[in-house]
């Protein structure tokens, strides 16, 4: 094992720690809104659930492999492991962008004013959440069923600084075709889903300024209390999909740049790591910045505390 196997391994091993840590404490805290404090849920936060789930999933199978490979762990992946995880990862970092996407367009929607020409589609954003879900779960996961042929796994591989870093899969030189019909695919997908993305982020950020103009010499206390919560909302999610958008073309610079470089680099296999697991990993901390279900579970957990205390709060 040499030294820049342990550097990545244990690099990578933060970013697993640092990312499942915050998306499952994330996760916990939604599901105990769902569960407990059902009135205090937002349609919205179902989104905000999904995308807490499918980030500890791209997390987990895209580094644990990495982190096996570093630290010299014979990886039994044959050809079903071997596809399996790198299917696996596909799909969430696919779910990943879409669910995103998706949580710029509704939020939009919500902050729209009654007069644009998006309020028809207020009264039944409700509704729309789950179909939408289940439609991107059916995109991603038919889309890259192709990939499942195109690669096969490297028996006992235990060398880290592979070019797509996937030390356990290689790719099928065979099927040209195939590969070159699911890149087609996967580019038109990424370009709609960011462009929406895109499209409604500036949407809002017209909507907050418009907002922030009309309303800076108003100091009303009742206008201030009804627009702070989705105020700070929208704040969270543009800045969800500005580090979306950094992490998003870095890494495909990144990628491209590592394809025509004639020697592999442990400086670029860390870059590429970090980028490609970067959004998924400070996703949770960006969307904690809004702190109202933090504050809800604090303040829940302090009744409970009260409820069952011999002295009571009021001793």
């Amino acid at each position: 094992m040499f030294p820049r196997d342990l550097i990545s391994g244990f690099f990578f091993l933060s970013e697993i720690f640092i990312g499942f840590l915050g998306n499952s404490m994330l996760f916990i805290l939604y599901m105990y809104t769902f569960l407990l404090q059902p009135r205090l849920k937002k349609p919205i936060d179902m989104i905000f659930t999904h995308l807490t789930l499918v980030n500890v999933l791209s997390v987990v199978f895209r580094l644990i492999p990495d982190v096996m490979a570093s630290f010299a762990v014979k990886l039994l992946f044959h050809d079903v492991g071997c596809k399996a995880v790198l299917y696996a990862y596909s799909v969430t970092r696919g779910l990943s962008i879409c669910t995103t996407s998706l949580l710029s367009a509704f939020q939009a929607i919500t902050v729209s004013s009654n007069h644009s020409k998006w309020a028809w589609l207020k009264s039944k954003l409700e509704s729309c959440i789950f179909p939408s879900l289940l439609l991107i779960w059916v995109i991603n996961t038919f889309l890259y069923i192709p990939m499942v042929g195109n690669v096969e796994g490297q028996i006992n591989f235990t060398v880290v600084g592979s070019r797509d870093s996937q030390t356990y899969c290689r790719s099928n030189q065979v099927r040209h075709h195939t590969t070159l019909s699911l890149a087609t695919a996967l580019t038109i997908r990424d370009i709609l889903f960011v462009f929406l993305m895109m499209g409604t982020s500036l949407y809002m950020v017209t909507l907050l300024f418009r907002h922030n103009r009309r309303t800076r010499h108003v100091h009303s206390s009742r206008v201030s209390s009804q627009a702070s919560s989705e105020k700070k909302a929208t704040h969270s999610i543009l800045l969800l999909v500005g580090f979306f958008m950094f992490f998003y073309f870095s890494n495909t610079f990144v990628t491209f740049y590592s394809f025509h470089r004639p020697k592999n680099s442990l400086v670029l296999d860390l870059i590429s790591g970090a980028l490609s697991s970067g959004y998924p990993i400070i996703c949770p901390y960006v969307m904690m910045n809004n702190r109202r279900i933090i504050s809800t579970f604090i303040s829940s957990f302090s009744n409970f505390e009260c409820t069952f205390s011999t002295k009571g709060c009021h001793g």
